[in-house]
């Protein structure tokens, strides 16, 4: 189809689609009326000349749309023209149908007024369908008579001797190409790569414990000094894949730098923590200054020596993880050369499989030989067989005929003793009915009359009347009133001594912070004057030793690369 034509039927079969249920209404109508010798299967016929003639009448014009009317069959559509362009029909049960989708103003306005305008043209091309349809002509063939003749039938050619089935044979299988057994390029290409990106992992590796054991530890005296801090450690970042550790160092770190300048909000769980704490801290002071007093040491060359120590005990943490690393590396170096022998043996099994597979396939053809032989055997017995079944199923059929009827006679003695014990329950029940219905015929008292004043005559110590209960519970009342206003007044004492001792725990807070501040201002001066000093140890026998190795091996695995 060319662009037009198939827009055309594009937008037939939107519009058949979308107003499906308007078309559907006439369309059923004209089969259960006119159209009842009409064959279903065009069903969909109707429905596209009902869309065109309702919706695209307009744009499509009369010319355009009797051709198509008359590339059709003429009595078909000259019959269903006649039955949708009926005025009567269009103003009574086609127009109210409709109007149950849409609104019937819509429905009369857009639909079912421009049809009836176009009905006296359409009328005038149904009575051109019904001028074809009269003139015309059907012409008779004369029917010949029938002669009979004979049937040209074939001897049959007496039966040849079956021809034994060949063995069949295994299928040659083309060799395996030599590039199985050979890496690819790229394999080689992307383990160069690996080898590379391994090296340059190794070296950025080793820098980013360098700078960690240099800087992490390193004491903060001030806000420059960290700052500086933060610059050395991002310049030393000489990877990709290390931005994020740093990042979170650097986060890290200048969250301890401005940490200083938030301000906090203590409540009064918070007043009453750190008060505690200042004064744990003061006794502590004062427990150390009274063993001072004693002669005790000062612990300041314990703390120092246990400095060195953990600076030490982290040295040796260092060297452990990487000599962990270079047992890995040396153990993928032993999988792959392992790999490649497993490879080698493997080969060597698929031949032995190849071998026994032939053997095995010979059997096989010796064995359907012999179950085919079998097969003829068993069918003759088989054959007999079926005579002698005849006469067992004959026998069979009799004695299943005496089982139902015997069946039957005991279904009908149990069927009847049911039904006499079910009329046994139903007359007791209707008895217990009739009972239970005159007992509550009986007329009942339904009013008491009820004194306030008494009691209810229970015989209970601690029985009252109604009156004295209502007392009771107002003196009850107002005992818990009074007990109500005095737990509030001395909750307010309460408060008011809270918010007293708050007040005094906030002042001996900001006396400690004060001296705690010109302390810590002390100690970093102290620090400044000490200088520090450090370097990197040299590399242990045991991380040489395994290098050593994983060359050795590195290079024994290229070797049995080549010879594969």
């Amino acid at each position: 189809l060319n662009v037009t034509e198939e827009k055309f039927v594009l937008d037939t079969l939107a519009g058949c689609i979308e107003y499906k249920s308007l078309l559907d209404v006439v369309v059923n109508a004209f089969f259960v009326r006119d159209g009842r010798y009409c064959l279903i299967s065009e069903r969909n016929l109707y429905i596209v000349i009902c869309y065109l003639a309702t919706f695209q009448l307009e744009e499509l014009g009369l010319q355009h749309f009797s051709r198509i009317v008359k590339s059709l069959d003429t009595a078909k559509m000259q019959k269903f023209l006649r039955f949708f362009f009926n005025a009567l029909y269009l103003n009574t049960w086609i127009k109210d149908e409709w109007s149950q989708f849409y609104d019937s103003l819509y429905v009369k306005e857009n639909w079912i007024d421009p049809l009836l305008r176009w009905q006296p043209k359409i009328q005038q091309l149904i009575e051109q369908l019904t001028d074809i349809l009269s003139n015309r002509t059907t012409t008779v063939k004369s029917s010949t008579v029938t002669r009979p003749k004979e049937f040209n039938l074939t001897v049959p050619k007496p039966r040849a001797i079956p021809i034994p089935l060949p063995i069949p044979l295994p299928e040659k299988r083309p060799p395996v190409p030599p590039s199985t057994y050979k890496p690819p390029k790229e394999k080689k290409q992307l383990e160069e790569i690996k080898a590379k990106n391994r090296r340059k992992a190794e070296v950025s590796q080793q820098l980013f414990l360098i700078a960690i054991t240099k800087y992490l530890f390193v004491p903060f005296t001030g806000r420059m000094r960290r700052y500086k801090c933060i610059i050395t450690l991002s310049q030393s970042a000489s990877c990709s894949y290390q931005a994020l550790l740093f990042t979170y160092l650097l986060v890290l770190v200048s969250y301890f730098v401005f940490i200083d300048n938030i301000p906090i909000k203590l409540n009064a769980a918070a007043i009453l923590r750190e008060g505690a704490l200042y004064q744990r801290k003061m006794e502590q002071e004062l427990k150390r200054i009274e063993n001072l007093l004693r002669g005790a040491r000062d612990p300041s060359e314990f703390l120092e020596w246990q400095k060195q120590m953990r600076g030490k005990d982290l040295e040796e943490q260092l060297t452990e993880i990487e000599c962990r690393r270079l047992q890995g590396k040396l153990s993928h170096e032993e999988a792959v050369l392992a790999h490649q022998n497993v490879s080698q043996e493997n080969k060597k099994k698929a031949d032995l499989m190849r071998e026994e597979k032939a053997e095995l396939m010979h059997q096989y053809a010796e064995k359907r030989l012999r179950e085919q032989k079998e097969m003829r055997e068993l069918v003759e017995q088989v054959v007999e067989g079926h005579k002698n079944a005849k006469q067992a199923k004959i026998k069979l059929q009799k004695y299943k005929q005496q089982i139902v009827q015997e069946v039957c006679e005991e279904n009908r003695e149990l069927l009847r003793q049911a039904l006499e014990e079910e009329e046994e329950k139903l007359r007791k029940r209707y008895e217990l009915i009739q009972e239970i219905r005159a007992i509550e015929s009986l007329p009942s008292l339904r009013h008491k009359f009820v004194d306030l004043t008494e009691t209810g005559g229970h015989g209970l110590i601690c029985e009252m009347s109604i009156v004295e209960l209502r007392e009771r519970l107002a003196l009850l009342r107002e005992a818990q009133k009074a007990a109500e206003e005095e737990k509030r007044d001395q909750i307010i004492h309460e408060k008011q001594a809270k918010e007293q001792l708050l007040l005094d725990k906030l002042d001996q807070i900001s006396l400690f912070r004060a001296e705690l501040g010109r302390a810590a201002a002390l100690k970093q001066e102290e620090k400044k004057r000490k200088s520090q000093s450090g370097g990197r140890p040299m590399k242990d026998e045991r991380i040489l030793n395994l290098q050593k190795k994983i060359v050795e091996k590195t290079m024994e695995r290229k070797k049995q690369a080549g010879l594969l």
